[in-house]
């Protein structure tokens, strides 16, 4: 028998600069526990309870049986193209051409692809902080500099414009914007959308519009950079499925942009994942074009969640929590408890068996909070405060 040789691995240096997303890993972990007999809550991944409407899987089936196993076009089937075209523009009050839309497998490939395409080494992205852990991991990937925007509980985690205005410079050559946003649930007000069109007027910067939860707000409308057309060639437009319609394991995403830089977002896909599976894209087209009536009942869910979840959680010694307008996140100020955000995660799940994530794992001014996620039964929401009371009221 011949004897393996172990040589040392040779990472890439940029390897050293790529994070991760802590949900999984603490999902990982609970799991783990689960598997040793713990019964676990879990308050930490951010995906929808909710199954895949029937008419949207059966559409799936459906395409199977026709043959809808091959390769298709890297930007998209045509055919969902327009309906992502169609409604988008209409959601947002413009006009939208088929040939602005690359659908690609999840909302991360826009991201990624968009700093590919866009950003040399040096270059600066003013970004959202407490965000979602990949901006900053890209940024940093690529070479570029991480400019973090602070977003402040007194403004109810939306970013301030004036603050924003102050960080460009020269140099910066992309802005992420996320409403609602993760981790918070905040949400930019029509002032805010205003206030940002204003900032960016005459400057040569691109902007990576994060709406993944535009269809998830509670109170007032949703507000979109999109929606000038003397700004559209320099938004790009994230969305997808995985949110709206319980699709997350579906893996189909889309961005919407001016159609030279679709071409290049399009060739980054011919060069990585060739298409995004074609009977996922027929399902995607029942999605938009068939009943909405499960995106309103699970909308209207979550409302329901929230709002038992903030008066609950406010009733906690050391807790407390701003109710946010978007999304599927409570993000509780845990300052007054003693504890820092990491120690005190990793002790609600290990002692009291709730699985939430430091809000920390959102970058360093998620310091001083935690992230649960409500994308759970309300019965296990409420389960999941009991644990939490009774293991504040012996430990803080």
């Amino acid at each position: 028998m011949s004897k393996a040789i172990h040589s040392e691995l040779r990472l890439a240096q940029r390897m050293s600069r790529l994070g991760t997303e802590t949900a999984f890993e603490v999902l990982a972990k609970a799991r783990a526990l689960e598997a040793k007999g713990r019964d676990i809550i879990h308050l930490e991944i951010g995906e929808p309870d909710f199954d895949t409407p029937a008419n949207i899987v059966d559409a799936a089936v459906d395409a199977l049986h026709r043959g809808f196993t091959h390769y298709g076009p890297s930007a998209g089937l045509p055919d969902l193209r327009k309906a992502i075209a169609d409604e988008a523009g209409a959601f947002r009050h413009t006009k939208i051409s088929p040939d602005e839309v690359v659908v690609v497998p999840g909302g991360k490939p826009i991201i990624f692809f968009t700093m590919l395409a866009l950003i040399d080494e040096g270059d600066e992205v003013i970004y959202p902080n407490p965000g979602f852990p990949i901006y900053e991991s890209m940024i940093e990937f690529l070479g570029g500099k991480a400019v973090p925007i602070k977003l402040r509980e007194e403004m109810d985690f939306r970013l301030s414009t004036s603050e924003l205005k102050g960080l460009i410079t020269e140099r910066t050559k992309l802005i992420i914007l996320n409403s609602p946003q993760n981790p918070t649930g905040g949400v930019m007000t029509k002032q805010d959308i205003e206030e940002m069109a204003e900032i960016l007027e005459g400057r040569d910067i691109m902007v990576l519009s994060d709406e993944i939860y535009s269809r998830l707000i509670f109170e007032g409308d949703h507000h979109s950079l999109f929606s000038y057309d003397n700004l559209r060639d320099r938004i790009i437009l994230l969305d997808g499925f995985s949110k709206t319609y319980a699709m997350t394991g579906w893996r189909m995403g889309y961005g919407i942009m001016r159609t030279d830089l679709a071409q290049h977002i399009a060739r980054l896909m011919t060069n990585s994942n060739s298409c995004t599976a074609s009977f996922t894209q027929m399902a995607g087209i029942e999605a938009i074009c068939g009943p909405q009536a499960s995106v309103e009942a699970m909308s209207l869910e979550f409302r329901k969640r929230r709002d038992f979840f903030a008066e609950r959680i406010n009733r906690i010694k050391g807790f407390s929590c701003r109710v946010p307008k978007g999304a599927f996140y409570m993000f509780p100020n845990i300052t007054d408890t003693g504890w820092k955000s990491k120690p005190l995660a990793d002790a609600l799940l290990d002692q009291a068996g709730v699985a939430v994530l430091s809000g920390t794992a959102f970058g360093a001014y998620g310091e001083g909070y935690l992230r649960f996620s409500i994308a759970n039964s309300l019965e296990n929401i409420r389960k999941a405060l009991d644990r939490v009371e009774e293991w504040v009221a012996k430990n803080v």
